[in-house]
């Protein structure tokens, strides 16, 4: 019989983190089956107290947590021992490793991850260029851009800009028609910034096309899902990728997270080179 987990995320700050934590963690256990519930801007024992009373009847229960006030974090721990009640912290570990490690105090400062500062502004910055920059837009504008993205239609090119763009870089896109969709200035100068090609396999673009067709109600555009009229399309982006000597990504079994990663490492390395 499979169980069922109660699955509450306890937060001092925005929960983004402890989210994205947990979602990498499950994805590590198939036929996980669970129900999880987010607290966030948990800052006083009252409302742990409330948390506890409402896991301790359910069957199950987990708690996972990222409170780095000292005080409230050893609360909490000490809560759930009381109920019996399993929980885990998700940071508290960490921040000690790391305040021995550096020989520095931990200011254990909720929400300290989402301070204004240059790098915040940054990140907005490349927001702001990525959807300005997006599908072809302003594609004069490569010298000032981080990264360019090249690929044919539904390549995911857009989800990976915005991906990149909040961590920081200033990404434009470029829907790879044919050639000329190409702005002068790159193919004068294909190493004018870093630029990456997106593939994926054929079939797994008419199947991706032709659910965007019925998501829009659109009747059925024969050379955009045709299977042979694909196989040219990506044929020819790939010889366009060779040609310039660009990097490219299949991105048929790759998440956006796993392609943006890829980017960034293309991109460091071509930073490295100079």
């Amino acid at each position: 019989m499979r169980h069922k987990y109660q699955i509450s995320l306890i937060s001092d700050s925005t929960g983004e983190t402890l989210d994205r934590i947990f979602l990498a963690l499950k994805s590590q256990f198939s036929n996980f089956d669970y129900e999880k519930k987010e607290y966030v801007f948990v800052r006083s024992e009252s409302q742990i107290n409330k948390i506890i009373k409402k896991n301790k009847n359910r069957e199950n229960s987990i708690i996972l947590y990222t409170i780095v006030e000292k005080k409230l974090a050893k609360y909490i721990s000490h809560r759930c021992k009381q109920e019996k009640i399993p929980c885990f912290s998700i940071l508290g570990n960490l921040i000690l490793s790391f305040s021995k490690l550096l020989n520095k105090k931990a200011t254990h400062t909720p929400s300290a991850q989402h301070v204004l500062d240059d790098d915040y502004y940054k990140r907005i910055e490349a927001i702001q260029f990525s959807m300005a920059h997006d599908d072809g837009m302003k594609a004069e504008d490569v010298i000032i851009a981080d990264i360019i993205l090249l690929g044919v239609s539904r390549t995911s090119k857009t989800p990976t800009s915005i991906y990149l763009a909040n961590r920081g870089y200033k990404t434009l896109n470029i829907p790879l028609v044919n050639e000329q969709s190409i702005p002068e200035s790159l193919k004068k100068n294909p190493k004018l910034s870093c630029v990456v090609g997106l593939t994926t396999e054929p079939q797994r673009l008419v199947d991706i096309r032709k659910n965007r067709m019925n998501a829009l109600k659109e009747k059925e555009n024969t050379n955009y899902t045709n299977i042979n009229k694909i196989e040219k399309e990506i044929n020819d982006a790939k010889k366009t990728f060779t040609k310039y000597k660009w990097p490219t990504i299949d991105v048929t079994r790759k998440s956006v997270e796993e392609t943006a990663a890829s980017i960034i490492k293309i991109y460091e390395i071509n930073k490295n080179n100079g």
